[in-house]
C-alpha cells in the first residue's frame, strides 16, 4: 500500500497518496521501520519552521488577541495557509461562524483536518487543499465573499512567502469590500549593525596561510536570531517599506534612507519585521536585542568593508523590493 501511495504521488495525486499514508499510520500493528519511511514520505516539502513557529508564544498571543478584537459573531473568515490549523481555530473560538482555510501541501492539510476535528471545530472550519490563487469563489466559498482575511505567510524579510501577491488576489476576488485583514499592515525595519559573530568575521590567516581572497565567496546576507550574541544595533530603527495588507495593488519600490549612527564599528545593515496586527493598537515586532525572542529571524546584509563611525555620522542605505523579495545595499 505504501508503494501504491508513492506511485500516486508520481502521478500528482498527492491527496490520495497522503490519505493512504495516514490510514497506514493508524494501523497499530504497522512495522516500525515502515512507519519511519511513511513519516519521511509525508514530511517531504514540509519546512521545519512549521513546528518552530507553533512554539512562539508571543506570535501566537498576538494573533489570538487580534482575532478576538476583529472577529464579530457570525463572520465568515478566509485563511491563506492553514498550517496546523491554529489560526483558523482561533478565529472560530473568537466567534466566526465559518472559516474556509486553504493549504496547498496535502500532508499539512491532512494533519490540519485531524487537528481541527480533534479540537471540536470540524463543523465550522473547512480545509481546502489548494493554493489561494486557485480558490474559486463559487466552488470553494459557495459564491459568498469572506468578511475577514487572516494569514501568516510572512517570511523573515516579510515578503518572500509572497504575502503581497496572495493578499492582492484574495482581496480582489474573495473578500467583501472593506473587510478587515489580520495582520492589517507590515513594515520592513532596518538599522545599522555591528555583526561580530564568528561566522561573519572575514577570514585572514588560517593554519599559517593567508585565506583572505576566499572572503569574496562568503554570503552577503545571513540570518540572525533576534537575541544573537555579537549582533549590536548601531542606529535607531527606520521603516524602509510599509505595506497595507488589504491593498488592492502593489508595485515594486526603492528607497534610500539616511541612517544616523550611534557610533562605533558598522559591518552592515540589519532588517526585521513589524506587524500592525488588527489596526486597533495590537502590534508584533522581532526587534533584535538581548532579551528578544521570535520564530522569525532578523536578516543581516554585510557591507563590502566595515566602517568606523562617530555618533551622528550618516550612512545611506538603499533598499529595493519587487513585491516578493527585499534587497539592501550601502548607497
Amino acid at each position: 500500500m505504501f508503494r501504491v501511495a508513492a506511485l500516486l504521488r508520481t502521478h500528482d495525486d498527492h491527496e490520495r497518496a497522503t490519505d493512504l499514508c495516514c490510514d497506514l499510520l493508524a494501523d497499530p500493528d504497522l512495522d516500525p521501520a515502515l512507519a519511519v519511511e511513511i513519516r519521511r514520505f509525508l514530511s517531504v516539502g514540509v519546512p521545519d519552521w512549521h513546528l518552530v513557529i507553533l512554539r512562539d508564544s508571543p506570535r501566537n498571543a498576538a494573533y489570538d488577541a487580534a482575532l478576538r478584537a476583529v472577529v464579530k459573531p457570525g463572520m465568515r473568515v478566509l485563511e491563506i495557509g492553514t498550517g496546523s490549523g491554529i489560526l483558523a481555530m482561533m478565529a472560530a473560538r473568537a466567534g466566526a461562524a465559518e472559516v474556509i482555510t486553504c493549504e496547498r501541501n496535502p500532508s499539512i492539510a491532512a494533519a490540519a483536518r485531524e487537528v481541527i476535528a480533534r479540537n471540536g471545530y470540524a463543523d465550522r472550519i473547512r480545509v481546502v487543499n489548494t493554493h489561494s490563487d486557485a480558490l474559486d469563489l463559487d466552488r470553494d466559498l459557495d459564491g459568498r465573499r469572506a468578511d475577514l482575511l487572516v494569514s501568516e505567510i510572512i517570511s523573515n524579510n516579510l515578503l518572500s512567502e509572497h504575502v503581497l501577491p496572495a493578499h492582492e488576489d484574495a482581496v480582489r476576488r474573495l473578500l467583501a469590500p472593506g473587510a478587515p485583514v489580520v495582520p492589517a499592515r507590515g513594515a520592513v525595519r532596518i538599522a545599522l549593525v555591528d555583526d561580530q559573530r564568528e561566522q561573519a568575521r572575514p577570514l585572514a590567516e588560517v593554519a599559517g596561510f593567508d585565506l583572505s581572497p576566499y572572503n569574496r565567496l562568503a554570503p552577503v546576507v545571513r540570518t540572525a536570531r533576534p537575541n544573537a550574541a555579537g549582533v549590536t544595533l548601531r542606529s535607531d530603527a527606520i521603516d524602509l517599506f510599509d505595506f497595507d495588507f488589504a491593498g488592492a495593488r502593489y508595485q515594486p519600490d526603492e528607497h534610500v534612507v539616511a541612517c544616523r549612527s550611534l557610533g562605533g564599528r558598522v559591518t552592515g545593515v540589519i532588517q526585521w519585521l513589524w506587524l500592525d496586527m488588527d489596526g486597533q493598537g495590537g502590534t508584533y515586532e522581532n526587534r533584535p536585542g538581548p532579551e528578544a525572542f521570535s520564530s522569525w529571524s532578523a536578516i543581516v546584509t554585510a557591507f563590502p568593508q566595515p566602517i568606523e563611525t562617530a555618533p551622528g555620522d550618516i550612512v545611506d542605505v538603499r533598499g529595493t523590493h519587487d513585491c516578493r523579495n527585499t534587497e539592501l545595499y550601502k548607497a
